[in-house]
């Protein structure tokens, strides 16, 4: 990812959002939660490179900015808050996406965050149901979403979705951590029996 287009394509593909151009210099584009106007994305020329601004959780700001030398403070804003991306070719797209992705999360506090975050919260050697992730995340009826955030996990290994089970106790389908039994795998690591692909809930649930 370069170009000014290509990152605002990224930008407008989030749910509710919609792009603005709030200064007289045109050389700012903004991308906006509808609602609340939290811009989450900021986009501008400077020297010579397309730049992104985006939020980061000041547990990851550091992480990001050691990663790449083009990941610095935020330009023009809370430097604690916010970093800034200059595309010059050497964070990879998935990174970028993945920080885009973030800064998201984090101005609309959207339940996949925080399923996320209660996830985060599952010990070692336990496991959390769907709905029990689903009521940790404040909304006890997204079991469902649930279900789907852990598909779509951006950070399995700070993510442990492979502890959470469905309400028998059961694993989730083969290939959903990578092949058959593979989540089995992980959890006998982390100190829980597994039997005929099934959790005593009542001896490791949460």
């Amino acid at each position: 990812m370069k170009t000014r287009e290509e990152a605002l394509k990224y930008g407008l593909s989030f749910k509710n959002v919609y792009e603005e151009k709030p200064f007289h210099d045109q050389n700012w584009q903004l991308v906006r939660v509808r609602g609340s106007k939290k811009a989450f994305l900021w986009i501008y020329e400077r020297d010579g490179y397309i730049n992104l601004n985006v939020k980061v959780d000041p547990q990851w700001r550091d992480f990001w900015r050691s990663a790449y030398d083009s990941v610095i403070a935020g330009y023009h804003q809370n430097k604690e808050h916010w970093n800034t991306l200059i595309l010059d070719g050497s964070i990879p797209d998935k990174d970028i996406k993945r920080m885009i992705s973030e800064s998201y999360d984090l101005v609309t506090d959207s339940p996949t965050k925080r399923i996320y975050e209660a996830v985060k919260k599952i010990p070692k050697g336990h496991v959390a149901t769907y709905s029990k992730v689903a009521e940790m995340a404040g909304n006890p009826r997204m079991a469902r979403a649930v279900g789907n955030a852990l598909h779509k996990n951006p950070d399995p290994e700070h993510i442990p979705c492979f502890r959470v089970v469905n309400a028998k106790g059961e694993l989730a389908g083969e290939f959903a951590f990578g092949g058959a039994g593979e989540q089995a795998k992980l959890l006998e690591a982390d100190g829980i029996e597994v039997e005929d692909g099934k959790v005593d809930l009542k001896k490791y649930g949460i």
